[in-house]
């Protein structure tokens, strides 16, 4: 199967991104929550739309998260070789940072969904 994306974008910064991800979703769920109960918009703004769109910004959060797995599993070699990748070899850097990677994008993807878990339980803004 021939992969739509190119090689070339697994780099360092591959590394970087689902952990960005989940710092980007976290401020913007918090940042949104404490402005709209701060402000107190008009009635035709509800705290429903405030969860709504917290949820599309949740989901586009993960399925970055998820690209970024692939990504990561891909440039790991699918898994088919075992770590430790110590040995100090361009092919061996390149297989622990695909290791990296993958852990890194599995702690973001439950750090976003632990981020998320608020916008089910918070009723309304308490005065």
């Amino acid at each position: 199967m021939k992969s739509v994306i190119p090689r070339e974008v697994e780099t360092l910064w591959t590394l970087f991104t689902a952990p960005v991800v989940w710092a980007l979703h976290f401020i913007i769920c918090y940042a949104t929550v404490a402005v709209f109960c701060a402000k107190r918009l008009p009635a035709s703004f509800s705290f429903d739309t405030v969860r709504i769109v917290l949820v599309v910004v949740t989901l586009a959060a993960l399925a970055m998260i998820v690209l970024s797995a692939y990504l990561a599993w891909r440039q790991w070699g699918f898994g088919a070789k075992d770590a430790p990748h110590d040995e100090p070899t361009r092919s061996s850097r390149t297989l622990f940072q695909g290791f990296a990677t993958l852990l890194l994008s599995g702690l973001s993807f439950v750090s976003v969904v632990y981020a998320a878990i608020p916008l089910i339980f918070i009723a309304e803004c308490q005065p």
